[in-house]
């Protein structure tokens, strides 16, 4: 029994003995595996200029094209509301209709003024011809003679105030129906049949508004302005010529306001209503710093609401060479200044001759500060920093440090591309500076 177990120890430690070789070989083949750093891969893409429009998203609000706020122009009791609220009048409709019994009464009392006031001028108009017959033969005195000729004037004179009296009480009683002076949308009456209405009264009886064409007040600040012209006038920006004054508009909802409401709900593409920018104001708000431009609008749908907000995309200028990178590609430093990465062949200044020699495919990495003047379609639009023909690093960044060596692929595919032309702008745009 003894000898039995001590083969089996025996048995034991030669197993064991026997594994511990076979790990120790396994090291030794896995240490001899031939190893070395690789450079990271990142993917870089050339920049190139790209002619561009450039336009400016501002806030602005709708302003009816004209508005009426209808009021009585005699008193008394409203008897008749002949519209619908929220409807749409002609200019002459009648709106209300006031009790004219009054104002009948005083037209029929000038109408019988005017006939008493014509049969004097008759019966002295008759003695005037006769004295003038007989005064040659000395049968009157001249004085009476020129009595009968002032008589008769004065006549004359009461029939054309009759007439007038006549002609007021007419005015007046047609005043009894009130009318729209333009046409345009009513909203809702602030009386009904019955109320007392006043002659020159502070409260309209209803308003009207002209919507078929409408104002659009956009704001932009001065600040913005003064830049704009300041591109202009060094060259960075043309004028796009004369649709530059051209507008379009972003609804509220984001949606473009466009001419085919019901085919862009199938996947149509908008076709925009175009408004004129009329004037720029010559005053600039002192609270907010901002001026204010007028655009006019078509609205034949009725879409634009007096008060409405909505964003107006107005052309600015052409860019000629406009360098755009993706906003991925841009980051900032602990001050909020903007950089990017850009791969070259030449050796950093301060590797001295300890600097590796770089294979085909291998780039050193440089960091370049970059301004930038604003946002472009989800593109950075560059105005410092950058040169035609840099490799920018797009993809990768945190693998690379300035001075690094990373293997660079050029990136064939670019999911930034931009249009270039009005007609293919979004339907949102930049809203101002970003960098």
């Amino acid at each position: 029994m003894r000898q039995t177990v001590q083969n089996t120890i025996i048995l034991a430690s030669l197993v064991a003995l026997l594994a511990f070789s076979l790990a120790g070989c396994g090291g030794t083949s896995s240490a001899a595996a031939p190893s070395g750093p690789s450079s990271p891969e990142v993917r870089y893409m050339p920049v190139s200029g790209k002619k561009i429009t450039l336009t400016r998203e501002l806030p602005g609000r709708v302003v009816p094209f004209r508005v009426s706020e209808v009021r009585p122009q005699v008193g008394g009791i409203i008897k008749e509301r002949l519209f619908e609220e929220g409807s749409d009048v002609t200019a002459g409709q009648v709106l209300y209709r006031i009790d004219p019994a009054l104002y009948e009464a005083a037209y029929n009392n000038a109408r019988a003024e005017l006939a008493r006031t014509e049969a004097n001028l008759a019966s002295a108009r008759l003695l005037a011809q006769r004295y003038a017959k007989i005064v040659k033969t000395n049968a009157i005195s001249k004085q009476d003679y020129d009595d009968a000729v002032a008589a008769h004037n004065q006549a004359k004179a009461t029939v054309e105030a009759a007439r007038q009296a006549l002609e007021t009480a007419k005015i007046n009683l047609g005043y009894t129906e009130v009318t729209a002076s333009v046409g345009g949308r009513i909203g809702r009456s602030f009386v009904t049949p019955g109320a007392l209405a006043t002659q020159n009264q502070a409260d309209p009886l209803a308003t009207i508004q002209q919507l078929d064409t409408v104002y659009v007040d956009v704001t932009q600040s001065n600040a913005e302005l003064l830049k704009l012209r300041r591109a202009l006038a060094a060259g960075r920006l043309r004028s796009g010529g004369p649709d530059s004054a051209k507008v379009r508009l972003v609804l509220e909802d984001g949606s473009p306001y466009a001419e085919n409401i019901a085919g862009m709900e199938r996947g149509e593409t908008p076709k925009w209503i175009e408004g004129t920018l009329l004037f720029s104001d010559v005053t600039i708000d002192q609270s907010t710093g901002a001026v204010t431009m007028r655009a006019t609008f078509d609205n034949p749908h009725k879409i634009l609401l007096p008060g409405m907000y909505v964003r107006a995309v107005l052309e600015e200028g052409v860019s000629e060479n406009a360098v755009l990178v993706p906003q991925k590609s841009v980051m900032r430093d602990s001050r909020g200044d903007p950089y990017v990465y850009v791969l070259t062949k030449d050796k950093p200044q301060n590797a001295g001759d300890e600097a590796q020699d770089l294979n085909g495919g291998e780039y050193y990495v440089a960091r370049r500060t970059i301004s930038i003047d604003r946002d472009y379609q989800n593109n950075w639009l560059v105005t410092a920093g950058l040169a035609e023909g840099d490799l920018l690093l797009v993809d990768g960044q945190q693998k690379a440090r300035p001075g690094a060596i990373v293997l660079g692929t050029r990136l064939e595919n670019t999911s930034f591309a931009v249009n270039g032309n009005w007609d293919d702008a979004p339907s949102t745009s930049n809203t101002g500076d970003r960098g």
